[in-house]
């Protein structure tokens, strides 16, 4: 009878001949122990094949169709239905040969094929040893490939060098200038796949190359990208691919020609186009980011508008320096629109210039008044600030006057322009996070910045007429300054998160959020939130007791997200994130094995379609951040390292490597992890759900105690009576 152990490693599973439907599928008992070429042996010798060595296993499902290897044998799972088909080795030299000799069918053929299989690492390599992507190379500059062969050829070397096992170096001017032809190129019309690939490859080689990226910018203009934002096929994966390989031109390129490529996306032709066509189609969407676009397209639109308000980092990293003429004659500006109504006025301006500066800069709210560039020597803002208050004299220029009048009035409530127009610009790059690289993981932009020429400025105009509506809402004074900056940050996260699609749509938002609204929200939101945080024994020793039933409750819930699953972005081998492409894990009902498989953007596969398996009892323990066998070389990648975690496994040295959505699914997995392994939960959610949950759960149960005040200790028992012999009175 065989062993416990012996059965475990045998399988039972269908094999099926691929393009032999005279050949009656198998029915066989796999072995995990016995080598796969002996397997194959036994499979061919029924069907009449007396060639194994030309033929290898394939997983069948929708979404693996990968070969079979000694590494990926353990993904079979009992029922797996198999195909026997030509080995690597055998069908990258068929598909060779029908490339160079074969007629234009052939080829066609050959190349769809070619794409489909190139996805798989171990077809991949044979197919590059075999000096197969030098062909593809080859013909796709020198313009053999046509139409379909064309795009079946080009899909191929986008797969190929997703593996990450060649150089983007490798490419020549000549295969570059060939690329970007098909992008450029606007009087024939090209299959979509084509321009999909194209521009994709064209932003790898921006990324991935070294100096390369010059001379895609010589080949491609801004406005030929933008063209592709209004394709004829409304292909979300073209305009995404656009805006990708814009955002690349963009990181790459230097200080001057990003200012030039600024000044183009943000001339309001460019931006019509990008707001059109990617924006305002979802007028009627709470949340555009992540509903009416894909995850991707919001993605590359959020690393646009990082990039674009980057562009205001220099001057905010600018001290203002005393001797620069440009800026002295700013603040001049400042002083004459304000207290100069005629400003043709010769004789007005110099009386003020030669007697009353200083009592002007006073009221205009500067702390140096003797000589207020100092005022802007903090970075941040640096002379951005200075940029923004002048953008807002010239623009606006009654509503400045009006500020500063009002201002220079009151002395007990006065709201300096100057000092809060600072402050203010600051707090503008923090909620911005302006001087920042771009997340790989970041998806939230505001479309509102896709409206105007100058869309910082115009909403620091707004802002500093909130923080002086604002301020005289809360009757504030100088001492009151940080609290007032604390109300008007507030107000302005709240205003950008309910995605306004224009600034009139944020102004009017942001003027429903008074002082009064914004304190009702916060007051509510303290009370939803509130720990029990008493000192009183009585209390410390009710959390003692119920905190082990919270954990459980809390361990639950975190292998319940882990049963349900989570969709993951997917990283090729050198930890590079690869586009549009995303894998599924979800836990077992029973909690004993993980299971995970590719998927699409959308789907939620059942355990049965997802083709690889994991068990728990495998897993040796978990580790975070930098740890990470993924995270070890972050050079040059942007990848968040803090959601990054990694199952390491007791066999070998081994790891499943996961990068996490968001804080909330990383903390979820690396708790549900632990409780698995019986470890301890340790992450910040975790302690937030267990102070919530016990804070509920004792307010609850003190439900009855309302209203009586809890002693610090617990009262003091009573001595006992001298006897037991109490009266009692039957009447």
């Amino acid at each position: 009878m065989p062993s416990a152990t012996k059965d475990s490693t045998i399988l039972k599973i269908a094999v099926e001949m691929l393009n032999a439907p005279d050949k009656v599928p198998q029915l066989i008992e796999f072995d995990q122990s016995q080598p796969l070429s002996s397997i194959i042996q036994l499979l061919c010798k029924p069907w009449g094949r007396p060639d194994p060595d030309n033929y290898a296993l394939q997983f069948s499902e929708s979404n693996n169709q990968n070969y079979i290897t000694e590494k990926n044998r353990n993904e079979i799972k009992n029922g797996s239905v198999l195909r026997l088909e030509q080995s690597p080795a055998k069908t990258v030299q068929d598909i060779l040969s029908k490339i160079n000799s074969g007629n234009e069918n052939d080829q066609t053929t050959a190349l769809s094929k070619l794409s489909t299989l190139s996805s798989d690492l171990t077809f991949a390599l044979e197919f590059i040893n075999k000096k197969g992507l030098t062909l593809i190379i080859h013909n796709i500059e020198s313009g053999k490939f046509k139409g379909p062969s064309l795009k079946f050829a080009l899909i191929t070397f986008v797969e190929l060098m997703d593996h990450g096992n060649i150089s983007w170096d490798i490419l020549e001017n000549q295969f570059i200038n060939k690329v970007a032809s098909f992008v450029s190129n606007q009087s024939s019309t090209q299959d979509p796949r084509i321009i999909q690939s194209c521009l994709s490859i064209l932003e790898n080689i921006v990324l991935n190359s070294s100096g390369k990226n010059l001379h895609v910018e010589k080949e491609i203009t801004i406005p030929s990208l933008i063209s592709h934002l209004q394709n004829p096929y409304q292909d979300s994966i073209i305009q995404q691919n656009a805006i990708a390989l814009l955002n690349a031109i963009f990181s790459k390129a230097d200080v001057n020609k990003r200012k030039a490529n600024a000044a183009t996306l943000s001339s309001k032709q460019v931006r019509n186009v990008i707001y059109e066509n990617l924006i305002g189609a979802s007028e009627f969407s709470k949340n555009v980011s992540k509903e009416a676009l894909g995850t991707e397209l919001a993605h590359q639109l959020y690393v646009l508008q990082t990039l674009t308000l980057g562009l205001l980092e220099p001057k905010m990293r600018q001290r203002a320096d005393t001797q620069e003429q440009e800026s002295q004659e700013k603040i001049k500006e400042l002083r004459k629109i304000a207290f100069d109504n005629d400003n043709n006025s010769l004789e007005v301006t110099t009386r003020h210039q030669l007697n009353n500066s200083t009592r002007d800069y006073k009221k205009l709210g500067f702390k140096c008044e003797i000589d207020p560039i100092k005022d802007f020597n903090e970075v941040p803002p640096g002379i951005l600030a200075l940029d923004c208050m002048l953008y807002f004299a010239r623009n606006y220029s009654e509503d400045y006057r009006k500020i500063v009048l009002e201002n220079s009035r009151a002395v007990e409530h006065e709201c300096p322009f100057g000092k809060t127009s600072i402050e203010l610009v600051k707090l503008l790059c923090d909620i911005l996070h302006i001087g920042e690289p771009p997340s790989e993981q970041g998806q939230t932009y505001h479309p509102l910045f896709f409206t105007h020429d100058h869309p910082f400025e115009e909403l620091f105009c707004i802002c500093i007429a909130l923080l002086n509506k604002t301020w005289k809402e809360m009757r504030a004074t100088s001492e009151d300054f940080m609290k007032v900056l604390s109300v008007v940050r507030e107000q302005i996260n709240r205003a950008l998160s309910a995605s306004p699609k224009g600034f009139d749509k944020f102004r009017q938002r942001i003027n429903q959020l008074t002082y009064a609204e914004i304190t009702q929200i916060w007051q509510q939101e303290r009370t939803n939130r509130e720990v029990w945080e008493s000192h009183a024994r009585p209390i410390v020793e009710l959390k003692e007791k119920i905190t082990p039933e919270i954990i459980e409750l809390i361990q639950q819930q975190r292998l319940g997200v882990l049963v349900g699953g989570t969709r993951f972005k997917k990283y090729s081998s050198r930890g590079q994130r690869i586009k549009d492409k995303f894998w599924f894990v979800r836990l077992s009902p029973n909690h004993k094995v993980l299971h995970y498989g590719d998927c699409d953007e959308k789907s939620t596969p059942s355990l049965e379609e997802l083709g690889n398996k994991l068990a728990v009892s495998d897993i040796k323990c978990v580790v975070m951040g930098k740890d990470c066998p993924h995270m070890k070389d972050l050079r040059g990648r942007k990848v968040t390292p803090h959601l990054a975690f990694s199952l390491i496994l007791k066999s070998a040295e081994e790891s499943l490597d996961f990068v996490a959505p968001d804080e909330q699914i990383f903390d979820y997995w690396t708790d549900g992890i632990n409780a698995l392994l019986k470890e301890k939960m340790t992450s910040r959610c975790f302690e937030n759900d267990l102070e919530t949950l016990l804070s509920m759960d004792i307010k609850v149960r003190l439900l009855d105690a309302e209203g009586i005040d809890i002693p610090q200790d617990p009262p003091q028992i009573p001595e006992e009576p001298d006897d037991y012999d109490f009266y009692y009175d039957n009447n």
